[in-house]
């Protein structure tokens, strides 16, 4: 009885999301079921989900209309749309996947909603920059099957100027993560003017490589699809001037990732 009351006490528990997206293809294995979360410590300067970084919620102007962004939720209220496709899950290795923002802001509805899902034996991931004391993320471990993680950059002054924050608690937080044991895949978005050098990609590939059980390692083509957003939100888009790279330029950062010894894809 006592255990019955602790699960609906976790079904109650409540966070701040921004929008969920069913049939993904991406962002872990099979099909899935991508929650996005309210929040972010970081501010890296091609953010995708620019509403995503502030834990308040926004208005945001989308297509001349006005928009609430941020909507609060239940866990319960989440699972009902998580296990509309259960039957997909099961015959992709689907799942559900964190985003945001950052789900390491929201620790208590995050890892209520991991637990719960691994209860009905859906595959969980968490797209996740770890900045955060490792004492949060131990919180999420035991119930995430992987652990997409970004790791941007090798150089921690040029991290701080392009992301506002340096990336030392980063690495640390990759070693410890990948101690422990969990399913950790590297990701490395690929952002001209920052990280687009074959030295800066061989850097992070290198480093991947030593961490325990590491195995893949993901480069993230740099795209504009967020860029109207920043108009929406009366924020300028300082990367304006980037054109995304070519083909053939990230299939040449891939044979250099390669040289690590990792599995190294583009996209994922």
């Amino acid at each position: 009885m006592e255990k019955d009351e602790m699960k609906k006490d976790e079904m109650k528990v409540k966070g701040r999301i921004f929008d969920i997206q069913r049939f993904s293809i991406h962002d872990g294995p099979g099909i899935r079921t991508i929650v996005f979360l309210k929040g972010c410590m970081l501010r890296c300067k091609w953010c995708s989900n620019p509403e995503s970084q502030e834990f308040g919620i926004q208005t945001m102007m989308v297509q001349g209309k006005s928009k609430i962004i941020g909507n609060d939720v239940t866990v319960e209220e989440v699972m009902e749309e998580i296990k509309k496709d259960l039957p997909y899950y099961r015959r992709s290795g689907g799942g559900l996947t964190l985003s945001g923002g950052e789900a390491l802001c929201q620790p208590e509805f995050a890892v209520a909603l991991l637990k719960t899902c691994q209860e009905y034996g859906i595959n969980t991931a968490m797209e996740s920059t770890a900045y955060a004391d490792f004492d949060v993320i131990k919180k999420y471990l035991p119930y995430l099957d992987v652990y997409l993680m970004d790791i941007k950059h090798m150089n921690s002054k040029k991290h701080e100027e392009f992301i506002s924050k340096p990336n030392e608690l980063i690495l640390a937080n990759a070693r410890k993560i990948a101690e422990t044991g969990a399913h950790l895949i590297i990701r490395v978005p690929v952002i001209p003017t920052f990280n687009h050098t074959k030295e800066e990609i061989k850097e992070i590939a290198d480093f991947a490589k030593t961490l325990p059980g590491v195995k893949e390692l993901h480069l993230l083509p740099y795209h504009r699809l967020g860029q109207d957003k920043y108009e929406g939100l009366g924020r300028e888009y300082s990367l304006a001037h980037l054109k995304p790279l070519s083909n053939e330029y990230m299939e040449m950062l891939l044979e250099t990732a390669k040289t690590s010894g990792l599995h190294c894809q583009i996209g994922g």
